[in-house]
């Protein structure tokens, strides 16, 4: 049994769920919280990896920017740690909700992943 690897981007992360079968389960875990949160979202499963990639870096780059509470309570949800956020640089919004979008990504990777091993 391979142990949890933590991804180091995106691409990276994207590409490891499509190999292991559980990118389809990375998408519902997404849709799920976001929905949890009040921030209903619809990927698709056919949903390809890139668009998946820019679709969930624009919801994060509106929510900071439009809905910083329902932001804050999604990262609650998925449980981001809030430490985690706080030491990215919030200067550039654009790489911030794409560093967001990451974390968020790694998060909801790691529970799809546990529960498919355990």
């Amino acid at each position: 049994m391979s142990s949890f690897i933590a991804p180091i981007s995106t691409d990276n992360l994207l590409s490891e769920a499509e190999k292991e079968n559980l990118y389809l389960k990375l998408i519902e875990q997404l849709n799920k919280d976001f929905n949890l949160a009040n921030e209903p979202v619809d990927f698709h499963p056919s949903t390809k990896p890139a668009e998946l990639k820019v679709q969930l870096h624009e919801k994060i780059y509106r929510l900071i920017q439009y809905k910083f509470a329902e932001y804050l309570s999604l990262l609650y949800i998925v449980d981001v740690p809030e430490e985690t956020v706080k030491q990215l640089d919030g200067s550039d919004l654009v790489e911030l909700s794409e560093q967001v979008s990451f974390l968020i990504l790694k998060r909801e990777w790691m529970k799809v992943w546990f529960r498919n091993k355990y």
